[in-house]
């Protein structure tokens, strides 16, 4: 089932779906089935990266649901993101031209600034991560000023239909809103219960930037665990979460997703499974009431699963200090 609801991006006035699905940490041999699958199913945003390592796939499974008549090319929203070792501003252009090579596309919907903050150079056919080959975690000076005037360039040459940033709070998008020629269209952020984040979503969209939730399952799409967290239950099986499932008669999933777009906040989950597909887009139906909606809030813990701890990344690093 397609979703039917969309919401608009400023500047462009393109419309990007309520409901995508995400490409992290789906192995690069298996990609084009699952994309492919997913385009089949109804999914028409897909979120990649040149970090999760299957951009090709992604690429051809795009182009087979084309030639296969499932779907046009307008009919898709596709999204890229600049890895931190690109942010110098001669890296930039390059590093773009490879994520749409592997696509193998005329143009990307969005291509998103995957973190704020720039790191060592690497070459892009090393295995990426964030730290070089030496195993050190290394920022550069390169002042997103100059990243961004690049990405700019992009837009003006066709090349990508909006831009955006993910990971950024107020003060860093705050920076940029103040010399951006063309303003972000999107903000990708970590956002699930147990990070709900409301200040930050309720001031973005009221900057006309729209919020991309991912990890929306929480702790249960993760394996390791930041101190402090580790003790949170699965978000998939926590009892507030169950009963409210049972109460509409939805499957737990739908329901933390439910719950993001009625923030008007854009989901992109990820699943293999074609039936787990289906469900999640077909959430329509799923109208978290006031007292469904109170008692998610207390599950706030402010745990933030995508965080660089030693224990978590092999370096420490307070990013969202």
């Amino acid at each position: 089932m397609a979703p039917h609801k969309y919401i608009t991006l400023q500047p462009t006035g393109d419309k990007i779906p309520l409901v995508g699905f995400g490409t992290a940490r789906i192995p690069a041999a298996e990609t084009e089935e699952v994309i492919y699958n997913a385009i089949k199913t109804g999914n028409r945003l897909i979120d990649g990266a040149l970090l999760y390592g299957n951009e090709p796939e992604v690429g051809k499974a795009v182009r087979k649901a084309i030639a296969d008549g499932i779907v046009k090319r307008e009919e898709l929203f596709i999204v890229g993101k600049l890895w931190n070792n690109y942010h110098e501003k001669q890296h930039v252009k390059p590093i773009f031209q490879k994520t749409l090579d592997n696509y193998g596309l005329d143009y990307i919907d969005l291509y998103l600034v995957h973190f704020p903050m720039a790191t060592e150079y690497v070459d892009p056919n090393e295995n990426l991560g964030f730290l070089n080959p030496k195993k050190e975690f290394k920022i550069v000076k390169a002042p997103l000023q100059d990243t961004w005037r690049e990405l700019e360039d992009l837009v003006d040459a066709g090349k990508v239909r909006n831009i955006g940033i993910s990971n950024f709070n107020v003060q860093s998008t705050l920076d940029l809103l103040s010399y951006a020629r063309i303003p972000p269209s999107v903000l990708e952020i970590e956002l699930h219960p147990y990070l709900q984040q409301k200040r930050l979503v309720k001031w973005a969209q009221s900057q006309g930037i729209q919020v991309i939730a991912y990890a929306s399952f929480g702790n249960a799409v993760f394996t390791k665990f930041p101190p402090g967290t580790e003790h949170l239950e699965n978000l998939m099986k926590h009892p507030v979460i169950v009963s409210i499932a049972e109460k509409h008669k939805r499957d737990v999933g739908q329901v933390l997703l439910a719950w993001a777009v009625q923030q008007n906040v854009i989901v992109i989950p990820k699943t293999v499974k074609v039936e787990r597909m289906k469900s999640n887009l077909d959430i329509d139906h799923v109208k978290l009431d006031d007292e469904d909606l109170q008692k998610i809030a207390k599950l706030e813990a402010n745990a933030r699963f995508n965080d660089f701890f030693e224990s978590t990344y092999g370096f420490d690093f307070p990013l969202f200090a």
